[in-house]
């Protein structure tokens, strides 16, 4: 019996040599982003990753438009726990490059790391993206931008704090955009308004306290993918004058509509000006919301000839429908 066990215990043994000699040389396999990671210490890994992604969920809480007192200390508090004192010095000399919150809306809500890899001294070099978001984002999903952000991780004192960021341009590839080479303008819309649609119509100005028209104008309305004529969503118009309508409007020559108050200024090109209709969403449609925040987020870009012409060659090709009013869908423009 004695030997039986004895054998037994031998057997035991070498397996356990054996499992331990081949993790040994064997990495830990983790997976970040979908993608193996070779790095041996998975619980260190995780702590890095841990590290960055509550540090991401931090970056709306820093407004970067207050006063720079109260940027200051809005980061001391913030991201106190997260970067290493010397770049936290560098940062509050320096709000230039500090990552926050730029607007209202969009916000940046996380970060989405891409890699962890290892560097060749005691730390690690962390890539991924700044997940910015609107309230439209937040319920339909998608992002409504992303900024590629590189940071290098050190373990000082025996913690784990960012040593060093660093933030690149926002990545536009996959973005919807409306573009309007005829006129000269630019239109940034959320992943959810892919398959847009677009209206062609016109705009009347009638004479001071009166029900003549003397002045019309191109009136383009841009249409969410899931309106129909059973549930309709709220339009994004824009109003098209020309340098002269505009002026002529602004000296009250003519007056549209009965709004106490006159079309908004979105922006202008060299020979148009183009306008946000007032009370556009008197009624309240399904969507008037969704709108109210694209249109806080600074959407609209006038553009020059040249430049409109160099945009479209650059930019997502999206199909779009010029749809007069009553009629039927026409040819792309």
């Amino acid at each position: 019996m004695q030997k039986k066990w004895l054998v037994v215990s031998c057997i035991a043994l070498l397996v356990g040599i054996l499992a331990t000699a081949a993790l040994a040389g064997n990495p830990v396999k983790l997976f970040v982003n979908g993608q193996k990671s070779m790095i041996k210490d998975e619980n260190e890994q995780e702590e890095v990753v841990r590290l960055v992604e509550d540090f991401g969920r931090k970056l709306k809480s820093v407004s970067l438009l207050a006063p720079q007192e109260t940027v200051n200390k809005s980061v001391q508090e913030n991201y106190g726990d997260f970067i290493a004192p010397a770049l936290l010095a560098e940062w509050q000399k320096d709000l230039q490059k500090v990552p926050g919150r730029l607007l209202s809306s969009p916000w940046p809500e996380r970060i989405e790391i891409l890699s962890v890899n290892e560097l060749a001294e005691s730390g690690y070099l962390v890539k991924g993206e700044i997940i910015e978001m609107t309230s439209v984002e937040m319920v339909n999903g998608g992002a409504a931008a992303r900024r590629p952000i590189t940071l290098e991780v050190e373990k000082l004192k025996n913690r784990w704090l960012i040593t060093a960021v660093q933030m690149d341009s926002y990545v536009e590839a996959g973005a919807t955009v409306y573009k309007n080479t005829e006129y000269g303008f630019s239109f940034s819309l959320p992943e959810s308004w892919r398959g847009y649609s677009v209206i062609a119509d016109e705009w009347e100005g009638f004479t001071p306290g009166g029900s003549v028209a003397v002045e019309k104008g191109p009136l383009i309305s841009i249409r969410h993918p899931q309106w129909t004529a059973q549930n309709q969503r709220q339009d994004i118009p824009i109003m098209i004058f020309t340098q002269g309508q505009w002026k002529a409007m602004q000296s009250r020559k003519f007056h549209i509509g009965a709004a106490p108050v006159g079309p908004r200024e979105l922006g202008s090109n060299s020979s148009y000006v183009f306008a946000l209709p007032a009370r556009y969403n008197y009624a309240f449609p399904a969507g008037y919301e969704e709108v109210e925040e694209i249109l806080q987020g600074n959407p609209f870009k006038p553009l020059e000839n040249t430049e409109a012409e160099s945009v479209t060659a650059d930019s997502q090709v999206v199909q779009v429908y010029f749809i007069s009013t009553g009629g039927e869908p026409g040819g792309s423009r």
